[in-house]
This record gives structure tokens, sequence and C-alpha cells, in this order.
């Protein structure tokens, strides 16, 4: 029997690990794939920022389904109900020429990334002995995914405009049927009582919320909007410029950028001072970590996902792509404020043990 816990234990928690990776390919490609549908159909940036939002804004919706839905329809009907729109969403990019289905297919791959990190973030920290390894290597998934899915694009790229949506379709039913093969039921499930909403009378908790707006600011705005804006610098062109991505994962820096090398070191500049946010803030939280908590937590912190990007757009339009992208120091200025008082806060609390 003992055997048998430890075996799903780990299949829940590699079932984590691989549809994080699936969810890097298809999260990350979206900046990829909204430069391309510029490209075809030549909407102005800031359509370009409306569908990165709703994007963002499926992304919030998705956090406050995922503890809503599960006590109506059960875990496991509400993470395939949600998860399925990767899938979907790149299929209707693929198929349709039309503003509207744009925006649903954009706001349904959100609500896909937000519901598939809420999972995967319960899935790998309730079967992980150590839950900041955990939270570390499964992020370490996401950001292989997002290395990779450049090169999954440029080589579809090759047969026709539509085909990289099509693979990175592919990639969502995978993730999808990833989901379908495993149990998901989870430890927070299984105990029994009221749920625990201790942690919102938390600073902590709400430090780290905040650092994780900023860092979704960030970071969104960077990887949705930097092909296009590399593209409309002449900084970088072609095929070169769909490669940005696997270099993100210093904002002022990259405004300063003129020349394919200084734009790529930047980028990896970026991306190394971005890469670890994420995972050390979830882990961060301790105790406070459960579906409850993840259900305000995420979603709270995505909406600065929504606004920045939308942001961009609106400058962008009257004042340039570069002022629109220098905008985003804002957030980057708000990480280095969180990051401070965090550190003040767990300085007092050890000053008081």
């Amino acid at each position: 029997m003992e055997m048998n816990t430890q075996s799903q234990s780990e299949k829940q928690r590699n079932t984590g690990y691989f549809a994080f990776f699936l969810s890097g390919i298809c999260a990350i490609s979206s900046g990829v794939v909204v430069s391309l549908l510029q490209e075809l159909y030549g909407f102005d940036y800031g359509m370009t920022g409306t569908l990165l939002s709703l994007m963002s804004i499926g992304n919030l919706i998705a956090g406050f389904a995922a503890g809503i839905l599960p006590a109506k329809i059960g875990l496991k009907k509400t993470v395939l109900l949600l998860t399925i729109g990767y899938f979907a969403g790149y299929l209707l990019m693929g198929l349709s020429s039309l503003m509207a289905i744009f925006m649903l297919a954009f706001f349904i791959v959100g609500v896909a990334k937000g519901s598939t990190i809420n999972i995967c973030t319960i899935l790998v920290r309730d079967n992980s002995e150590d839950g900041t390894k955990g939270m570390n290597l499964m992020h370490s998934c996401y950001a292989l995914g997002a290395l990779l899915c450049p090169f999954f694009i440029g080589a579809a790229a090759k047969f026709n405009s539509r085909a990289p949506m099509f693979v990175l379709a592919a990639c969502g039913l995978l993730l999808w049927f990833s989901f379908a093969s495993v149990s998901l039921r989870t430890r927070s499930q299984q105990k029994e009582g009221s749920v625990d909403w201790s942690f919102l009378k938390s600073w902590k908790f709400w430090l780290l919320t905040g650092l994780l707006f900023c860092q979704n600011a960030a970071e969104t705005s960077v990887t949705g909007w930097m092909v296009t804006y590399f593209k409309g610098s002449n900084i970088l062109s072609g095929v070169l410029s769909t490669y940005t991505v696997t270099v993100m994962w210093t904002d002022i820096g990259l405004m300063a950028a003129h020349t394919q090398i200084s734009a790529i070191l930047l980028l990896f500049a970026f991306a190394f001072s971005m890469a670890g946010l994420n995972p050390t803030a979830v882990a961060s939280a301790g105790r406070m970590t459960s579906v409850t908590s993840m259900g305000v937590m995420l979603p709270a912190a995505s909406s600065g996902a929504i606004i920045m990007p939308w942001l961009i757009g609106i400058i962008s339009e009257y004042g340039g792509i570069k002022a629109g992208m220098a905008s985003n120091i804002v957030p980057c200025a708000g990480l280095l404020f969180f990051c401070i008082a965090l550190k003040k806060l767990e300085k007092n609390e050890r000053s008081h043990t």
C-alpha cells in the first residue's frame, strides 16, 4: 500500500514537471505568435497589447475558477476543462483570420496557462520532500520549454505561416492528456475541516503577492512585446527575432540596445534576474501554500500581466514602441521595492523570535 502511495506521489509530481514544461512552450510562444499574426494581418500596437492582456485576463480568471469549480464538478474535471484552452486557442488561431476569434483564442490560452500554473504548483509542492527544490525544478522545466519554443515555431514556419499554431495546439493537447492520465487528488483535498484563510492576515503573503505582481508585469511585457519591439526598431529581424525568447528568461538596458549582440546579451541578463523570482516567491510562502492561497496569490499577481502589456500597447500607439517598452521600468522598480520590504520583514521576524 505504501509503495502504491509513493508511486502515485511520484507520478503526480512528474506530471507537474512535464505539464509545466509543455506550458513553457505554449505560454512563452504567445509573444512570437502575436508578432506573426501582426505581420499577417497588419493590426496596430494597441490591438497587440489587447490580445496579450486578454491572455492575462484569462490567466486571472483561471485562478478564481480553480478555486470555485472543484467543489462543484471535482478537481480533475475542472483541470481538464480549463487546460484544454492551449489546444483550442492555438487551433483557433491557425484556422481563423477574424479578430474576434483571435481575442477569444488568446483569452482561453490564458485560462489554460493560469490553471496549469495552479495545478502544477500544488502537484509538485504536495509531492516533493523539499518544496523549494521541487518548485525551482518545476520552473526550470518551464524555462526549458521557453528555451525550445522558438525552435518548434521556426521549424513549423518553414511549411507555412499558420503551421506554428498547429504545432502549439498539438503541444497543448499533449499537456491535456498528461493531466487526463493521472490522479489529481491532492493532500490539501484529503484534509478535512474548513478552509484556512489565515494567510490573508499575513504581511509576508501580500508582499510576496506584490513581488509576483511586478514580476508578472515586467516579464510578460518583455516576453509578449520584445519580438515586436526588436522588429519595429530594426534591431533584430527575420528568423533571429523569433529566437529572442530563447535567451529571455535590466530592462532600461534593453532600451539602450542598438545592435544584435547587445540586445541578445541584455535579454540574457534580464532572464537571469527574473528566472528565480517566481519559484522562490511561491516557495517562500511556506505553510501558506495551498489550493486556496494559490487561488488568491496567483490571480492577484497575474493582474500585473494584464495591466502592463496593455499600457505598453497604448503608449506605443501614441509615443512609439520605444517609449512603450521603456515604461516597463515601473514594475522593475517595484520588484526592488518588494524585495527590500520582504528582507526587512524577515529581519524583524527573526529579531522577535
